[in-house]
């Protein structure tokens, strides 16, 4: 049963971006308006992801300040903070609104600018990633996310055997995905030697495991079941998982369970009553290669260990049987923070509908987004399904 749907969508490419966050907003959040076909007037509330505007570019206080510069000022706003899963919780919170009959249609988004068009380069920026660590027992040590993610991987690698072949695979797949998507950052094919060949950042991941700093926007209109209906080609919202882990990294005693992401898909699961057999495809946080495997597996899209053969024979293609990140994910389409998880969704809108062009998956009716935040401490997952 629907909890809300999904009746328009809009994003911006996903790359370096010299327009303000408000003006980058825009060029989401109207698409996204004509794309439903809502007018101002009709939006009932504004929820927005930004994680890092206060620190990259002095700018708080931006859900008013967006709302205002759409024409939408005076609707209820609210801005979100949860690392990268920021808008992917702005999300839940639209479509927990609509469901309660609290509001009827609600534009959920996210803008963040990462490159050096902010003003700040690559270390400032990953000094400032890195604030989403543990204050205490980690960002003292120097521990950044790719090594975080880097100690994950390790110990799958350990316990199951995956090699940094098969890691690779995962981002030479997100590359033939993202070169069929005119909006990421990325748009070129990549071979396996092509990642191994590349710079070390922190062992198991070369540059190329890793996904780039990126600017953009994303932004969805959610409605609530009862007036689906009356708009053009709705997606329905059936289930809406949100799952949190131990936090420090040092104390979790499972590394490379990713236990939000599982505790997240349980509760998005049960919510859709369906299971990872009916999953047809889906968008997963693939911040680095490592971190794509361990999401299919939490999944439970393959069994544990699984992941990264699968990855290297193919299966996770948009021809395989479990496509995963048609978009070409955050590896390839990029990463603008608070932007990332409702693009997953925009991702989603367009299988769904059948509009995803060259990357369009044949016969997809149920698709996930999987979004995580910080060391997967914070995870959400959604179940979106073409409407009966």
């Amino acid at each position: 049963m629907a909890r809300a749907s999904i009746v328009g969508a809009g994003m911006t490419k996903f790359g370096v971006h010299e327009a303000t966050l408000p003006e980058l907003f825009a060029e989401a959040a109207l698409p996204a308006m004509d794309d439903a076909g809502v007018e101002s007037d009709d939006i009932d509330a504004f929820y927005l992801g930004n994680a890092m505007g206060g620190q990259t570019e002095n700018d708080t206080h931006l859900a008013p300040t967006l709302a205002s510069h759409i024409g939408i000022a005076g609707v209820p706003c609210q801005r979100f903070e949860d690392a990268c899963a920021t808008s992917s919780n702005a999300f839940k919170h639209a479509v927990q609104d609509v469901e309660s009959g609290l509001h009827d249609v609600v534009i959920v988004g996210g803008v963040e600018r990462c490159t050096p068009e902010t003003g700040l380069g690559t270390g400032e920026m990953t000094r400032i990633f890195a604030s989403a660590s543990h204050r205490q027992y980690e960002q003292p040590t120097g521990l950044t996310f790719p090594g975080v993610f880097a100690l994950l991987t390790k110990r799958h690698m350990f316990e199951y055997g995956t090699t940094p072949e098969q890691l690779a695979s995962v981002a030479v797949k997100n590359h033939a995905h993202g070169a069929h998507n005119p909006r990421a950052h990325f748009g070129r094919d990549i071979d396996v030697s092509d990642v191994l060949d590349s710079p070390i950042i922190a062992d198991p991941f070369h540059l190329m495991d890793c996904c780039p700093f990126s600017d953009g926007a994303s932004a969805v209109i959610v409605v609530s079941d009862d007036i689906a209906d009356e708009f053009d080609a709705p997606v329905d919202v059936t289930g809406v998982g949100h799952g949190t882990d131990i936090i420090p990294l040092s104390d979790k005693p499972d590394f490379p369970s990713t236990m939000s992401a599982r505790r997240a898909a349980e509760q998005a699961y049960e919510q859709a009553d369906i299971t990872a057999a009916d999953v047809d495809f889906a968008e997963v946080h693939d911040c680095f290669t490592g971190a794509e495997v361990m999401a299919s597996e939490a999944l439970g899209l393959f069994e544990d260990g699984e992941g990264g053969p699968a990855a290297a024979e193919g299966r996770t293609y948009i021809d395989g049987d479990m496509p995963i990140n048609p978009s070409g994910g955050l590896k390839a389409k990029g990463h603008p923070i608070g932007a990332t998880g409702t693009a997953q969704l925009v991702e989603l809108v367009e299988q769904l509908r059948g509009d995803a062009g060259d990357r369009q998956i044949a016969d997809v009716e149920t698709g996930i987004a999987h979004n995580l935040g910080g060391d997967a401490g914070t995870t959400l997952v959604s179940v979106l399904e073409v409407r009966a």
